[in-house]
């Protein structure tokens, strides 16, 4: 019986990304025509409106706008490729320039113009968003992971807490670490196993100036659920530091060089 792939992309935080890496995994999107895309959260950055910049210069030198423009051209790649489902899943992040007109300029809070549906135009791109805790597969629900409060410095323990308040598998962002942490419970043949996973991230870390020296427990990468149809198994996808990337045997977008040590144009290679 075959199964259906989901790609689940979390992190991304334009224009923290890592260029390379989301490259990468578009080009693999479009190759293998995944049955659904998974956008599970903090896709943009929106520094401007962090209550981490309010009063200071990082509160005037960005604009939410722009910023919006470029991800929407990030996303537009994106669907160049793959006309499938893509779905999407509001981050802490992305919901900023909401939140900021919430706090700040109530008057206008009843606005639609500053919620990242609206700013990334998701009609013209025909993305659906999701509530948090959709089931996204049998017996699995998604969430960004802002949503319910407990972090840990472990990577799947956080999903894996999620696990045991909601009694179902768990697939979330927001850690920027990606790993599997199963709990089982029961006995004999009433014993079951859920998961947590943690689908990584896709950012430039040297972009992050809230890490002291890009220095953190985080794992570059992207997830995968393969679902069938009463279940589905999460496959972490870990990114390289060339943005490059192993699924089922093949590496994807390793950087590639001549006989005369030049770069050519990026192809797949099969794991040595």
């Amino acid at each position: 019986m075959s199964v259906r792939e989901i790609v689940i992309v979390s992190d991304v935080q334009f224009p923290l990304h890592d260029a390379r890496a989301v490259r990468n995994l578009w080009r693999y999107i479009a190759d293998r025509q995944p049955a659904e895309v998974l956008i599970i959260g903090d896709f943009m950055n929106y520094a401007a409106p962090s209550r981490w910049s309010k009063n200071t210069r990082a509160e005037f030198e960005n604009c939410v706008l722009q910023e919006s423009e470029g991800g929407k051209a990030l996303l537009h790649d994106l669907r160049e490729g793959y006309g499938g489902p893509v779905k999407f899943m509001r981050g802490n992040h992305d919901i900023r320039p909401a939140e900021y007109l919430r706090r700040y300029a109530p008057a206008l809070a009843a606005s639609r113009a500053f919620d990242v549906d609206v700013l990334l135009d998701f009609e013209g791109l025909d993305i659906e968003m999701l509530p948090p805790f959709a089931e996204v597969a049998p017996g699995w629900v998604a969430m960004h992971g802002h949503e319910l409060r407990g972090l840990s410095p472990i990577p799947g323990r956080t999903a894996a807490s999620k696990v045991r308040k909601l009694d179902r598998s768990v697939v979330m962002g927001h850690t920027h670490k990606n790993a599997v942490s199963p709990e089982t419970v029961g006995v004999g043949r009433h014993r079951r196993t859920l998961y947590g996973f943690e689908t990584g991230h896709l950012m430039d870390e040297v972009k992050a100036e809230y890490l002291s020296q890009g220095v953190a427990n985080w794992q570059k990468g992207w997830g995968r659920l393969l679902v069938g149809k009463y279940s589905a198994a999460p496959v972490p996808v870990y990114v390289e530091r060339d943005g490059s990337f192993v699924v089922d045997g093949v590496r994807h977008g390793a950087i590639q060089r001549n006989e005369q040590g030049r770069f050519v144009r990026q192809k797949e290679v099969a794991v040595a």
